[in-house]
């Protein structure tokens, strides 16, 4: 059963509507290159559209009603958007949810070194990535630093056309025989993925001369001593805007897809929705789905589930922890996350037919995991019935797929852990070239079918 290319359903208008979603992505994308700022820009996307923070509505004790929009932020790395709908919260939600975490390499607490005239900073990569790839590259430097005063000091450095950027050099093709004749993953070690940060001494300076002018920019520029990256997060991401990919600009080529694309999908469907939806409205950008969703931002963290809690008792005035566990168990879900598109390159890897392919929209993985679907969700055929009767009769174009051959390799995401509420999940995304890499690849269709999916899922399903 080979699915439809959606470029060839598109009129003129809707090639419109694909571009213009596409340029307002690619803003999203620049404007959020770590969890906090994709999280900060999905906060002033909400409030834009009405949304009002439900930790105010709680201070305050205000009642709600059908038709308000609310958003709560976990510890500025991870979000939720509330659209309130006519049945009772009881009845269940319509959720959408993705992860606004992406793979990258992090600076250490205590990072900075000096060796041979140059100043280093020792880091710790997070996610799964391929070490090389992130050699002899422009990376930029995106973070906070918290202040023992309570002072928060933002570090945006390599984005402006004027920013000096940073990297990690690689080893001469020349001197390279031992390194080439090792594993690809053994090329390039975690602990060898130091950043150069400066190579100019001071004048003045007898020992460690190098790292007394990086010192002395942290100083001037930020108001920075070295003893306050103790309470810093401040990340390596590759440097530079997204840019259309493919002399027809049919894909885009940036850094974040994974996941971000989902979640710019479900802020779009979320805008598109009525004044009052027939169910409740959520959409979940959850942080640390790269390393196993754990923490406080995690989705194992009750965050989520805390949240629901606080509505039902602005709803209904009284607690109950009956009506959250209805709440929950009685929702549906697509757990919004990429997959591997079809790549004809390495055409080993996947199984064709049942695999997703760029430019034939979004696509719904009945189930993830590794080997024998461990870690997976694996939603049940009932759902998947229905979410097929929601997207045919808004004309979606949509296809299934999995992660790669069986036994090949694997994936999960949030949808088992949503799963463990008893509501029904099933993943849903765009497929991905190149993922995890410092440059991933999507097609423009696919987005916007995401965003139609997404929409229609959240109005309609039942």
């Amino acid at each position: 059963m080979e699915r439809p290319n959606a470029w060839k359903q598109y009129d003129e208008t809707a090639l419109a509507r694909v571009e213009a979603a596409a340029e307002r992505y690619k803003k999203y994308l620049d404007a959020g290159k770590t969890e906090r700022e994709c999280a900060e820009e999905a906060v002033r996307i909400a409030e834009a559209a009405g949304y009002r923070s439900l930790e105010e509505a709680v201070r305050e004790g205000r009642r709600l009603k059908p038709g308000d929009r609310l958003y709560q932020v976990q510890m500025n790395k991870a979000v939720m958007l509330f659209h309130l709908g006519k049945a009772p919260l009881e009845d269940g939600m319509n959720i959408v949810g993705a992860h606004i975490d992406s793979p990258r390499i992090d600076i250490k607490q205590n990072p900075f070194y000096e060796e041979a005239d140059f100043a280093y900073a020792d880091t710790h990569y997070y996610g799964g990535i391929k070490k090389y790839q992130w050699v002899a590259r422009a990376l930029a430097l995106h973070g906070v630093v918290m202040k023992k005063d309570g002072a928060k000091v933002t570090i945006v450095i390599g984005e402006d056309d004027s920013d000096p950027v940073v990297g990690i050099s690689d080893l001469l093709i020349h001197l390279s025989q031992e390194q080439m004749g090792k594993k690809m993953s053994e090329g390039i070690t975690g602990e060898g993925l130091d950043i150069m940060l400066a190579g100019m001494p001071l004048k003045d300076a007898e020992n460690d001369a190098v790292l007394g002018t990086l010192l002395k920019i942290l100083k001037e520029k930020y108001g920075l001593e070295e003893e306050d990256l103790l309470s810093a997060e401040i990340e390596a991401v590759p440097a530079g805007r997204a840019r259309d990919y493919g002399l027809d600009r049919s894909m885009i080529l940036g850094y974040g897809h994974d996941d971000r694309v989902c979640a710019y999908a479900e802020l779009e469907a979320m805008l598109q929705l009525p004044d009052i939806p027939e169910y409740t409205c959520c959409c979940l950008l959850a942080d640390k789905e790269e390393i196993g969703s754990v923490g406080a931002t995690g989705m194992r963290a009750r965050y989520f589930e805390n949240t629901v809690a606080e509505l039902l008792a602005l709803l209904t005035g009284k607690e109950s922890d009956l009506a959250l566990r209805r709440a929950l168990s009685r929702s549906r879900m697509l757990s919004c996350d990429v997959s591997a598109g079809f790549d004809p390159l390495y055409a080993s890897a996947f199984e064709k037919k049942n695999s997703a392919f760029l430019g034939r929209g979004v696509c719904y993985n009945k189930f993830t995991g590794s080997r024998g679907k461990s870690g997976s969700n694996d939603a049940n055929a009932e759902f998947l019935g229905r979410v097929r009767k929601v997207m045919d009769e808004h004309q979606i174009c949509w296809q299934t797929a999995e992660l790669g051959k069986v036994d090949v390799g694997g994936g999960g995401t949030i949808a088992y852990i949503c799963a463990l509420y008893g509501m029904e999940v099933v993943d849903s995304g765009v497929p991905v070239l190149s993922m995890h890499a410092p440059q991933e690849i999507i097609s423009k269709a696919d987005l916007y079918e995401a965003i139609r999916a997404y929409a229609a899922f959240l109005q309609d399903m039942k």
